[in-house]
């Protein structure tokens, strides 16, 4: 019986390295993982698998402590366990500090995204008050021209006012001395003696 439980001893313990190994190298992928966001959170998942896997055989290696027989086993497979809920402690630390920094790499990703929208945006308002801008100038040009038609006709408008007027002033005068002669013809033909 003593041979049979620390046959399951050592096998416990060799799990409980390849455990600890396997989460070790998860661990140096996630460090060494540039992304997507999807394969850390797989890789995340993964330790978490091993974890849980780690977590079983220490408590294994507990039961299988508590049913040795001997004084000086049950204490040696006992320290065995504690040592390694401590070093699992330490891993699961560790995994604490990955899954933040999982989350920090995962923010810092959406940061930069939402930067690179709000880069788009800017570039797109920007060619917006280019083209307004090309715009604005345009009109600004089509109104100098206008201004100076309009001047212009401003002064043909005062020139055919002038012309009207000096018109009308030879008119009356053509008409006064019209009636002056009419008026000094029939004076002398109806009264000849004035």
């Amino acid at each position: 019986m003593a041979s049979s439980a620390d046959v399951h001893v050592r096998i416990c313990g060799q799990e409980i390295i390849k455990y600890d190994l396997e989460i070790k190298a998860l661990i140096q992928d996630i460090r060494d993982c540039p992304g997507p966001q999807s394969a850390l959170r797989e890789l995340n998942s993964q330790v978490k698998e091993k974890f849980n896997k780690l977590r079983l055989r220490i408590q294994d290696l507990e039961q299988l402590a508590r049913e040795q027989d001997r004084e000086m086993d049950r204490q040696a497979i006992q320290a065995e366990t504690e040592s390694q809920r401590g070093q699992m402690l330490r891993k699961a630390t560790k995994e604490s500090l990955v899954e933040t920094s999982s989350n920090i790499t995962e923010s810092l990703m959406s940061i930069s995204r939402m930067m690179a929208e709000q880069v788009k945006q800017s570039e797109d308002s920007i060619s917006t008050l280019a083209t307004s801008s090309r715009t604005v100038q345009e009109t600004n040009e089509e109104f100098k021209n206008m201004t100076g038609t309009i001047h212009l006709g401003r002064k043909l408008i005062l020139k055919y006012n002038r012309r009207e007027l000096t018109d009308k002033l030879l008119i009356f005068l053509a008409l006064a001395l019209f009636l002056a002669t009419v008026l000094y013809i029939l004076k002398k033909r109806l009264f000849p003696f004035i």
